[in-house]
């Protein structure tokens, strides 16, 4: 499992970082020309999320070994739990969007307010996780479920490392004057 993991890791981590480093750019001219505050669009956004979700889901073909009892049992049960994690990645994204309006002229207890927002993210990812291993569990067996758990984890860990690194440190805004 991890000879395919890592490399398709790396390739998917890199094809979205460079995805969100293409929107980035292209949104930047757009944004000045169009006084569109977003560093980032919404369109760009979804964009990228919907690659995201198509890839993780191929990650997830890729190396979680499933029969075909298993699979018929497995997929839906994903679909259902994607379509759960992608209401709580919302807030994910709309956070992000809010810090990059905010770069630059954020106070204290906005950028208090963000982070604490993407903490919050976190948690109920990870208690979403949490709540579906028993049922992945029981419908593919403890080491697929398990290993369903680690992979997703991995993936939202490679994809929260591009999103993290593409975004400033609070610090770093300039400083009104």
């Amino acid at each position: 499992m991890t000879k395919h993991l890592v490399p398709t890791l790396v390739a998917a981590t890199l094809l979205a970082g460079t995805s969100l480093a293409g929107a980035q750019t292209a949104a930047a001219p757009a944004a000045a020309a169009d006084k569109d505050p977003h560093m980032i669009s919404n369109q760009d956004l979804d964009m990228l999320r919907r690659d995201i979700r198509s890839q993780k889901k191929q990650l997830m073909a890729q190396n979680l070994t499933l029969t075909d009892t298993d699979a018929t049992k497995f997929w839906p049960i994903y679909d259902q739990y994607t379509a759960e994690l992608v209401k709580i990645n919302d807030k994910k994204y709309q956070t992000i969007q809010e810090f990059a309006d905010r770069f630059g002229s954020m106070s204290d207890a906005q950028a208090n307010s963000l982070v604490k927002q993407w903490l919050d993210v976190d948690i109920a990812v990870a208690q979403l996780r949490a709540k579906y291993l028993p049922i992945v569990s029981q419908a593919i067996g403890g080491k697929k479920g398990a290993s369903w758990a680690q992979i997703d984890r991995r993936i939202q860990m490679m994809v929260d490392l591009q999103l993290s690194s593409r975004t400033p440190l609070v610090q770093a805004q300039p400083q009104a004057k």
